[in-house]
């Protein structure tokens, strides 16, 4: 007889990377790695690898829809998270989806727009639809520097840029913010805000090119830590202190930007 255990599952909806090292590769490597359960929705199929993404195939939106509907209702999901959602129509579906889900969601939002390899990953046309009906559900919106001058409109440069946009963002609805600081100058210091609070996880810069799907696995980190009970400022914090080691033992696969090492607590043991 199978051993009865009660394991904790999370919902990655987001692109699948041919190479292996952000989307929803990285998202399930990262549940793995952090004992959770991973189950995904395929938003979008990319050709990519460490050094461009050649080619976007996205995923019908009723395909979408059955996959995020087959697993809430068998499997069900203690946290979900969004990567790469391309189209006003797919962030729609997304939306809808999630609002049809019995019960309280907890939701992590990466506004991905930009890939390592500087590709788009999301339309123009989609930066209204993410602010306006997907940002207001989330539990915790994890926008890099860019991410969040284009979902604010403002230029961010100072300490206190970086305080407005995390101000604004909680203000189009999302109950708390993770502006990440890997584009500033100096140690890589994130600013979460909750609506009433700042604090600043503060990690040094490690240098290597092996960053490829960084932004993936912290919010996966953070979704993990979600679906296991945490609380979000401490489901925060282990996910900085996760990817801060997974890119210290990072190693080179490829021509361009590596994979971070989501194993890393496991390999060589």
């Amino acid at each position: 007889m199978a051993r009865v255990r009660n394991v904790p599952s999370a919902l990655t909806i987001a692109g699948s990377d041919s190479g292996g090292g952000a989307g929803i590769q990285a998202d399930l490597k990262t549940f793995a790695a952090l004992g959770v359960y991973g189950t995904s929705a395929v938003t979008a199929i990319t050709a990519q690898n460490t050094m461009s993404v050649t080619e976007v195939y996205e995923v019908p939106v009723d395909v979408i829809s059955a996959q995020i509907k087959a697993v809430i209702i068998d499997i069900g999901a203690d946290a979900i998270k969004t990567g790469m959602l391309s189209s006003s129509a797919i962030i729609r579906c997304v939306a809808h989806s999630l609002s049809a889900v019995h019960g309280p969601v907890l939701l992590v939002v990466d506004p991905v727009m930009v890939a390592k390899s500087g590709d788009s990953l999301l339309q123009d046309e989609a930066v209204g639809t993410l602010r306006n009906e997907l940002i207001p559900l989330a539990a915790v919106v994890t926008p890099n520097i860019p991410e969040a001058e284009t979902l604010t409109g403002m230029a961010i440069v100072s300490d206190d840029d970086v305080r407005q946009a995390a101000r604004i963002i909680v203000e189009m609805g999302a109950k708390s913010v993770v502006v990440k600081g890997g584009h500033r100058e100096g140690p890589a210091t994130d600013l979460y805000f909750d609506g009433t609070a700042f604090r600043e996880f503060v990690s040094p810069r490690i240098e290597t090119v092996n960053t490829h799907g960084t932004g993936c696995t912290f919010a996966s980190a953070v979704a993990a830590g979600l679906a296991k009970g945490l609380e979000t400022e401490h489901a925060i914090e282990e996910a900085k202190e996760f990817v801060t080691e997974a890119i210290r033992q990072s190693f080179t696969i490829g021509q361009g930007h590596g994979p971070l090492n989501h194993f890393h607590r496991h390999w060589g043991k």
